[in-house]
């Protein structure tokens, strides 16, 4: 991949760019550079934060300089990643569609010219590539939403939308981890905790996994939610190779 730019963000941060353009084949190479930068264990790297582009790096200046750690990025930069040996994660999200927990599910139909049913179906047939997290602790900006149910954001935005809620912006899904105000057409909800701050990883996924709606019954949904509750629940993960 060409055009790879190395630069200061601030005081305390190296930015990677890359083509300015939103891919699989750049956040598979964005994951790739995470991985062999974990791989090198460079003293004084803080944080690393993907986005659809770029790779933010946060470090302590006091831990190692920028000019030596511009070097070692540089270097790992110009890797070969090998991008399809990548292993690819799949969560499995557990989710009760329309009525009380998809308010919006029927406005989403309409505006596709389809059933609730068709509409369930499309949302639920398609592994979503997870390409940054942001906004709100655990939201995940997700990738590959058929165009068929791409449905405008409320005209008015909700006040308050409940953690799990699963919903469509435009032409993008997902979950809501915590209570948000927000303007998505919510078409269900997950009992699964996107964020838990008592965890001791708090963010259930990372840019680069795949989610995966499962449509699941009232009294499914309420069986989960209180496996949730007792800490007995574990997610379904799907692994293999990218």
């Amino acid at each position: 991949m060409q055009n790879i730019k190395v630069v200061p963000e601030g005081d305390s941060g190296l930015l990677i760019q890359f083509e300015q353009v939103i891919s699989p084949a750049i956040n598979q190479r964005i994951a790739a550079i995470v991985k062999l930068i974990r791989a090198q264990q460079i003293s004084g790297i803080i944080d690393m934060i993907p986005t659809y582009c770029s790779l933010l790096i946060n470090y302590n200046p006091q831990a190692i300089s920028y000019k030596e750690l511009h070097h070692r990025i540089e270097s790992i930069v110009k890797m070969d990643t090998k991008t399809e040996s990548i292993t690819k994660k799949v969560y499995e999200i557990p989710t009760c569609y329309g009525g009380k927990y998809g308010p919006d599910l029927k406005n989403i139909a309409e505006h596709a010219g389809l059933s609730e049913e068709e509409v369930i179906r499309i949302h639920s047939s398609s592994d979503y590539l997870i390409y940054m997290l942001g906004f709100l602790p655990g939201f995940t900006y997700l990738g590959g939403l058929d165009e068929r149910i791409h449905t405008p954001r409320l005209a008015n935005p909700r006040v308050l939308i409940p953690a799990g809620s699963v919903g469509i912006g435009g032409s993008q899904t997902g979950i809501y981890p915590v209570d948000s105000p927000g303007g998505w057409q919510l078409m269900g909800m997950t009992p699964v905790k996107t964020y838990d701050p008592n965890r001791a990883e708090p963010i259930l996924v990372q840019a680069g996994d795949y989610i995966r709606f499962v449509p699941v019954s009232e009294e499914e949904y309420l069986a989960i939610e209180k496996q949730v509750a007792d800490g007995t629940y574990t997610v379904t993960i799907h692994e293999g190779e990218g």
